[in-house]
């Protein structure tokens, strides 16, 4: 990779290791399916008119986008309101990696390696810990959201590799905008039943810069330019050179959680945090190491 293709791919990581703090910021003042769904109001609004809807069947834009927006987000989001720390956040969701595995191998056919099992067990254990040793900022609830979040992502992964059109390809770009509009009607929906208008006129009283902020920094710059800039990264460099820079993703987010909103992590948290890095990245840079060994 270039110098430059370096620093615009440890950009994307720190936005979206941020990403988990602004998230909680947001939420001081805003319901969590509100917030989701201002998201991607403003992620889909003005750049839906520039950009050519994706040549794919409206059934698979639809579950890409209930998946990997709308019920991502939404368990992300609340989870985050009930109790999950950002920075354990942004590390248990990466779980999705593992859930996608086991998906791809029973639905898509493709190979499982030894690689994959022995990080899925790492990563399983560290997970174990960290649910069974919360600490004072983590809540079980919150935890669990967090995890359906991932296991939401690992579907809509799956979704994502039906997503391709070879006679007539599409962006990165254009396929996260077109997804997120498909979230907007749900989420606000959602939020009107679950949350109730009071919460709306709650949070329409309670707007600040910090809720503007927080909208703007979710739709723009870890939506539209995060995964655009990303996009171009994956067209231009293999899988194998560009993803394992995501691996620094939690460790963005544990950081600045640290630093920024104050969080303290246990022992056992920070060892459930360091099985669950080495099993993701055993998983992903492992297959030198283990020499391919297929199981499944």
């Amino acid at each position: 990779m270039t110098i430059r293709d370096i620093i615009i791919a440890i950009a994307i990581i720190i936005i979206w290791g941020i990403n988990f703090i602004v998230i909680k910021m947001g939420l001081q003042n805003m319901p969590p399916l509100l917030l989701a769904s201002l998201r991607f109001l403003a992620a889909t609004i003005p750049a839906i008119f520039f950009l050519p809807r994706p040549k794919l069947k409206w059934t698979r834009l639809i579950a890409l986008g209930m998946t990997l927006d709308v019920g991502q987000f939404a368990f992300l989001f609340i989870g985050i309101k009930l109790g999950m720390s950002a920075g354990m956040a942004s590390l248990v969701i990466q779980t999705q990696v593992f859930f996608t595995l086991v998906m791809a191998t029973l639905i898509l056919k493709e190979r499982f390696y030894l690689n994959n099992l022995i990080g899925i067990i790492l990563s399983i254990s560290g997970v174990v810990i960290i649910g069974f040793f919360q600490g004072s900022n983590i809540s079980v609830v919150g935890f669990l959201l967090t995890l359906a979040a991932a296991f939401s992502w690992g579907i809509g992964n799956i979704i994502m590799c039906k997503c391709t059109n070879k006679d007539e390809p599409f962006t990165m770009l254009s396929l996260v905008v077109w997804a997120s509009a498909v979230a907007i009607i749900p989420l606000t929906l959602l939020s009107w039943f679950i949350e109730g208008p009071a919460s709306w006129k709650a949070a329409w009283h309670s707007l600040n810069t910090t809720s503007l902020f927080s909208i703007v920094y979710l739709a723009y710059l870890a939506t539209i330019f995060a995964y655009s800039m990303w996009g171009k990264l994956l067209s231009k460099y293999s899988a194998t050179v560009v993803s394992p820079f995501a691996l620094l993703v939690p460790v963005v987010g544990m950081s600045s959680s640290f630093l920024l909103l104050g969080d303290h992590f246990s022992f056992l948290q920070i060892l459930g945090a360091a099985l669950v890095m080495i099993g993701l990245l055993i998983n992903l840079l492992g297959t030198k190491l283990f020499k391919k060994t297929k199981i499944a």
